[in-house]
């Protein structure tokens, strides 16, 4: 296991629910498995008016997201992990002189050794990004000549091309690259991990890893959910950018990249970047129409319960075209996937939630059981990303008795079976690995700008092209029925259910 070095946390927008939902909850898995450094404080910034006191009450001593697991500790350890919260009021502004941030730094590094490395967190919009870090730099908060000095940053990564290389320009003014980590939860998130393990340590899938062997890949992401609170968001948004263009685009390029050299954090981030550069870029019309699907849901019962449309939520303009399901038919330009389909959606509203990537391999070309119905039942690798991950192989077996009759078996591996195993959510293995120097699984500009590459002519298309749809769907189902079309002549998409094994079909709505 590789040293955490000695630093300091410096979270701004810390009286946001980010920071006690997800932030702080992280830090205390990791100081339970000993994982925070020696000598390690966060300070919090914010607009808010606070004390110290005020804020270890807020994210650690009275939060409900660590309630539970406060229960279980000594006092005298839930004291010293609340101790290492202190707080900063940064005014009426993030847009001001950030010398007394800085004093207030200086002292904490004094007083608990924390050596001159600092990781400055920006759980704010992304407007103030550039601002933050113009500001940290014209304090002399961003020079690396006492200790490394690292940015994280939160996602959305622009709202299209133009927008996201303007702000990678921004942040390159004040912080170089390798400073800069871009995080994508979805990346910390053990199975997607397990993606390039799958691939790249197994003799028995990597030479397959191709269009020789590899019909067609599915991927899906399912949220039962709508959008919750978050509608005035979601309405500028849509699923497009809020999930395809990060979330599943990372996906897609651990299936579709080349080995790497190394596991080296820059090795393989090259080859993300190559991955995402080779895939198709969609411009005309005819392509988009053929392609792409959109729609919304709308209101429906659930479970005997009255559930809203997309167009009646709180924030949602009354005849708003924002999506709510999009499904991508799309191809990659290489050798390795030439003429290979892949098939992704995301959606709200749907029957469950579920994030899976389904690898359809090819029939054997000579069918000596063609009468058993096997023809039709292709053999699948199924990476369930959440909630129940683990991995789901299906292949076929002779049902016992007489006569070659085949029927599909299914081997399966749950992470949840792995005894006496911690799995690190999301947020704590990505904030480890922030603190320990480990790009591997944060964005890289290039990285950001190549997946919107992709997107930009998608988001155009609806925006203002011809004959664009907006279909409807009701809450609770599967999207709109003419979604299987995009995936003709291949079958019908698999809709997962709440458990891995789960067989195409079925679901449960309530």
């Amino acid at each position: 296991m590789n040293k955490t070095e000695n630093q300091i946390l410096v979270i701004f927008g810390a009286s946001g629910d980010l920071t006690a939902r997800k932030l702080v909850p992280a830090l205390f898995n990791l100081y339970q498995a000993n994982q925070l450094p020696d000598n390690f404080v966060v300070l919090g910034a914010s607009r808010s008016d606070m004390t110290d006191s005020a804020f270890r009450n807020k994210v650690v001593l009275e939060s409900t997201y660590l309630a539970d697991k406060l229960k279980k500790l000594e006092k005298e350890d839930i004291k010293n992990f609340a101790d290492k919260f202190f707080y900063e009021d940064l005014g009426g502004s993030y847009d001001t002189d950030y010398g007394r941030l800085r004093k207030r730094v200086e002292d904490l590094k004094n007083k608990y050794q924390t050596s001159g490395n600092i990781i400055y967190y920006l759980s704010t919009p992304p407007t103030l990004y550039e601002t933050i870090a113009q500001n940290l730099a014209d304090a002399g908060m961003s020079t690396q000549n006492n200790g490394w000095k690292r940015l994280i940053v939160e996602k959305p990564f622009g709202y299209s091309l133009e927008t996201a290389k303007q702000l990678n320009s921004g942040l390159q003014q004040f912080f170089k690259e390798h400073q800069i980590y871009r995080i994508d939860h979805y990346l910390g998130k053990e199975t997607v991990q397990n993606l390039l393990v799958t691939r790249f340590a197994n003799s028995i899938f990597e030479p397959l890893w191709n269009r020789n062997y590899i019909h067609h890949v599915e991927i899906t992401n399912a949220e039962s959910v709508g959008v919750e609170k978050r509608g005035g968001y979601y309405d500028k948004s849509g699923a497009l950018r809020d999930m395809f263009q990060n979330h599943l685009l990372q996906i897609v390029s651990l299936i579709v990249m080349e080995p790497p050299i190394s596991d080296a954090p820059e090795d393989i981030r090259n080859e993300k970047v190559k991955a995402l550069k080779s895939l198709r870029v969609m411009e005309s019309d005819q392509e988009l129409f053929d392609n792409t699907i959109r729609a919304q849901y709308t209101s429906s019962v659930i479970d005997g319960k009255q559930v809203k449309g997309y167009r009646e939520e709180e924030g949602v303009d009354k005849d708003s075209t924002t999506e709510t399901f999009a499904a991508i038919k799309f191809f990659v330009d290489n050798w390795r996937w030439k003429d290979t389909p892949f098939y992704v959606r995301t959606a709200k509203r749907m029957p469950t939630k579920a994030t899976e990537v389904v690898i359809h391999f090819k029939t054997p070309h000579h069918q000596i059981f063609q009468d058993s119905g096997l023809d039709s039942k292709d053999n699948k690798l199924v990476i369930r990303i959440q909630p129940d991950e683990g991995i789901l192989l299906k292949f076929g077996v002779k049902v016992p008795g007489q006569g070659f009759k085949v029927e599909r078996a299914n081997l399966d591996f749950y992470y949840s079976s792995l005894a006496e195993t911690h799995v690190m959510d999301a947020y704590e293995r990505l904030l480890l690995d922030a603190m320990q120097g480990d790009a591997t699984l944060y964005a890289r500009a290039d990285e950001v700008e190549a997946a919107w590459e992709f997107v930009d002519p998608i988001l155009k298309y609806w925006s203002s092209g011809k004959d664009v749809r907006m279909y409807g769907y009701a809450a609770g189902v599967w999207g709109p029925e003419n979604s299987h079309e995009l995936i003709e002549g291949i079958g019908e998409w698999r809709n997962p259910g709440p458990n891995l094994t789960d067989d195409p079909g079925f679901c449960v709505i309530c």
